[in-house]
This record gives C-alpha cells, sequence and structure tokens, in this order.
C-alpha cells in the first residue's frame, strides 16, 4: 500500500533527513487531500475544456501556505509535487513565473489579441492541473493587477493551485500603489483558498547556520565548504536560473532554489546593475551565497561601488549572506578612492556574519 504523505515525512525523521516539526506535520493532511483528488481526477477534462455534454468537475479549494522564513514551507510543498503521481504538475518560483505570464502577454498583444491574460493563462491550464509557486509576493504594480484575474482564470480552468507565501494574505502588496484594485483578490483567496499558517518555531535555515562559517578567505580554498552548504540549503537541489524583471531589465541569478541563490561577484557586480536591481534581489532570496569577491581597489571602483549597494541591500533586508572573498572584510578595500567609505560595508559584513544574523 503507498504511503501518505505524512508516512513519508515520518520516515525521513526517522531516518534523519528531517527534524520532526508539529507545523510541518500538521500541514501534510492539507496536501494528502490534494494529492488524492489530483491523482484521481488528473485525466479528466476541467473547466473550459470539459466539453459541452462533460459533467463538471468542481476542483478543490487551492492552498495558501503562508508562514516565516526558514520555517520549512518550500520543502513541504516540495515534498508534495515529489509524491504526486501525475505528470500535469508544476513547481515554479512565483517571482519567473510571472516573468513568462507577462512574456506570454506581450506576444499575445503583438498578435493583435484585446485580452492578452487570457491566452496565456489557457495556454498554462492546458499542461497542468497543479501549479505549485514558491515564494509568493507582490511587490510590482503591473503584478498587482494582473495576478487577481490570473489566478481566477487558472481555477476557472480547473487548475489547482499551491503557493508558499511569508505574508498573510492581507499583507500583499501592503502599501503599494493603487492598493484598493487588489484588495477583491485578497478577499477572493480567503474564499478560493485554505489559509494556513505554518506556525514554527524554528527557522531551519538558520539552524543549519547556526555557529557555522559563512565568510570564506582567501576564496580561491572556499569549493568545496560552500557546496557543501548550498546542497544543505537548497535541499539537494540542482538549482535553476531566476529572472528578475526590474524596469524592463531582466536579472538574472544563475542558482536558485528554496529560496537561496548562488551566485559569483562578477555575476552581480561586473554588469551595470543599480540600487532597484540590488533590492529586487534582496526581496526575492532569503539566502545569497556570492563566491569570490576580489580585492578592490580604484582598478575596479565601479564594481566595488555596485558591491557596496548590494552588501546596502541585502542588509536593509535582513538576507542571510554566505560569501567567499580574497580577504577579510577590513582588508578587501584598503587603498584608493572609496577606500575609508568601504569601512561601513566592511562593519555590515562582519556583523552579517553573526549566527543570529536576520533573525
Amino acid at each position: 500500500m503507498r504511503q501518505t504523505l505524512t508516512e513519508i515525512y515520518e520516515s525521513r525523521v526517522a531516518e534523519g533527513r528531517l527534524s520532526a516539526d508539529p507545523a510541518q506535520h500538521a500541514v501534510l493532511p492539507l496536501l494528502e487531500e490534494l494529492r488524492q483528488w489530483l491523482e484521481a481526477n488528473a485525466n479528466r477534462k476541467l473547466g473550459l475544456f470539459a466539453g459541452l455534454f462533460a459533467r463538471p468537475v468542481t476542483p478543490p479549494k487551492g492552498l495558501y501556505l503562508w508562514g516565516g522564513v526558514g520555517r520549512g514551507k518550500s520543502m513541504v510543498m516540495d515534498l508534495f509535487v515529489e509524491n504526486l503521481a501525475i505528470p500535469q504538475k508544476r513547481r515554479v518560483h512565483f517571482h519567473a513565473f510571472m516573468q513568462e505570464i507577462h512574456k506570454g502577454m506581450h506576444a499575445a498583444r503583438q498578435r493583435g489579441v484585446e485580452d492578452a491574460l487570457k491566452p496565456v493563462a489557457e495556454a498554462v491550464a492546458h499542461d497542468v492541473r497543479l501549479l505549485a509557486f514558491d515564494e509568493m509576493q507582490i511587490t510590482d504594480i503591473t503584478d498587482a493587477m494582473i495576478v487577481g484575474r490570473l489566478f481566477q482564470l487558472l481555477t476557472e480552468q480547473g487548475v489547482v493551485v499551491v503557493t508558499t507565501s511569508n505574508r498573510v494574505p492581507e499583507d500583499l502588496y501592503k502599501n503599494g500603489l493603487n492598493r484598493a484594485l487588489f484588495l477583491p483578490f485578497i478577499d477572493w483567496i480567503r474564499d478560493r483558498f485554505t489559509v494556513h499558517e505554518l506556525e514554527s518555531p524554528n527557522d531551519y535555515r538558520q539552524h543549519r547556520l547556526q555557529g557555522a562559517q559563512v565568510y570564506f578567505h582567501p576564496a580561491g580554498q572556499s569549493g568545496a565548504a560552500i557546496g557543501a552548504i548550498w546542497r544543505d540549503l537548497s535541499g539537494g537541489a540542482a538549482g535553476e536560473p531566476l529572472l528578475l524583471e526590474v524596469n524592463g531589465r531582466k536579472v538574472e541569478l544563475p542558482l536558485f532554489a528554496n529560496g537561496v541563490a548562488r551566485s559569483t561577484f562578477w555575476d552581480l557586480c561586473a554588469k551595470p546593475l543599480g540600487a532597484a536591481d540590488y533590492l529586487a534581489i534582496a526581496q526575492a532570496v532569503r539566502v545569497l551565497i556570492l563566491e569570490d569577491i576580489p580585492q578592490l581597489s580604484a582598478s575596479n571602483y565601479n564594481e566595488a561601488k555596485r558591491f557596496v549597494t548590494l552588501i546596502d541591500a541585502l542588509y536593509e533586508a535582513k538576507v542571510r549572506l554566505i560569501c567567499s572573498a580574497a580577504d577579510v572584510p577590513e582588508r578587501l578595500y584598503i587603498e584608493g578612492t572609496g577606500a575609508f567609505e568601504f569601512e561601513r560595508t566592511a562593519s555590515r559584513l562582519r556583523e552579517m556574519q553573526a549566527a543570529t544574523w536576520g533573525q
């Protein structure tokens, strides 16, 4: 007899692969109900694809799983997706998915389609029965105006949506421009989703890093150690690129999984990025692994300035930073224009190494 998600979870706890957590345990029956319904109905035509004489099938409510950073929301969702025995499923980071939607709408408009969102939603619904979104957050006015109708179109066509978020629905797009237009979507979420708080006292990403080294120098000798941290925090996932759209530009993080991004100094600081780009990165990730920070001086002044801006954005957003560098923070930038101003950045790099950083 096949194991339930709860039994799979308990087996992994017994094997030492997971730590038992009552809050994580409590959400598994909700996911198990969705798992059973999806597997029983995956091959039935739903929503607009049901046909004229087909008996309509009403999909169950989606799941909106929210809670603090590092509580295991992504992990339990991945457990669900991994053990869902249907091919019509997709797990994607919310930012990346919205970028696809914008791209599809742009293409539809170029074809002269008046309602550009409708064919894009139909194309998504044609291929999947489950959409699992990680890290749902609304920070952009364009996304705010699109996401409500997008979710309605998807659910009307029989797509079950499961999403994680660090925010309760009422805090989505909080203080955003024209937020009043977004409020009906919050009511719709409450009506069409089971809203469940994963109220764990444990921040597992912090626990994994508790007392661990997070700043490595010299950079060339730290590859194995940083690779091990990446595998641990990403849950062994290979990671995929995360593209963020900022003011019409694309900002790429080469590897992203489970709220953790991995990049080199050159990926983020050798390109003409600015404060808005780094703020978007800080909002999208909870941990950044930044490798190969070089010695800084007048010879790479522009890159150094961008690095300072990046660290400021990460610091203000309380993002956990793990990095490899040519030297200790105080000796990264010791001469040339900007060396004096870098003292604050060095201080922040020191502060961000503390075991309690980000709590």
